[in-house]
């Protein structure tokens, strides 16, 4: 029996618990499907290249004073309503353990203490660089956080459309 989908506007609360119930019905069916592992695999892959080359760039440690010195952060409130049920759902099944509540009111739901909670996150999330780093780093050593970026976000995108269309099943 096909599964719908939170809707997008439903609040974060809703949607989180979409995901679980979600997760609870058929993660065990999604986790069988041999093209969704390799895909989840390929995408955890990917987000550590992301990662590594987001700190070898400098840009991680910008963002780091910047929230810690300049009191700034991307990541404000409202952020969260971005995310979709299956994107939520997709943590999931990398193993992340989903928030019940923000640890701050005045940030996005999923930011903690060290960092953002997710691995698979919305596009704006990982493709936002704020214009004071676009200042300060060369953009030659934003080129190749650019190119892990769009692999991320490429095998997100193929993820997505894979567990949405067995959950039609």
């Amino acid at each position: 029996m096909p599964i719908q989908e939170a809707p997008l506007d439903a609040s974060i609360h809703e949607k989180i618990a979409w995901a679980r119930d979600c997760f609870e019905q058929r993660g065990d069916r999604l986790l069988d499907d041999q093209r969704l592992a390799d895909l989840l695999n390929r995408l955890r892959e990917a987000i550590s290249d992301s990662r590594r080359t987001m700190v070898a760039s400098g840009i991680a440690d910008e963002c780091r004073q910047c929230e810690h010195h300049e009191g700034g952060s991307c990541c404000g409130a409202g952020l969260e309503n971005r995310y979709s049920g299956a994107l939520l759902l997709i943590n999931l099944l990398l193993g992340v353990k989903l928030p019940s509540k923000r640890t701050d009111p005045s940030n996005c739901h999923f930011l903690g203490d060290e960092g953002c909670r997710l691995l698979a996150r919305h596009v704006i999330c990982v493709n936002y660089i704020c214009r004071k780093i676009t200042d300060r780093i060369d953009p030659e050593r934003i080129a190749p956080l650019r190119e892990a970026e769009g692999r991320e976000l490429d095998i997100l995108f193929l993820l997505n459309e894979h567990i949405k269309k067995i959950l039609r099943e």
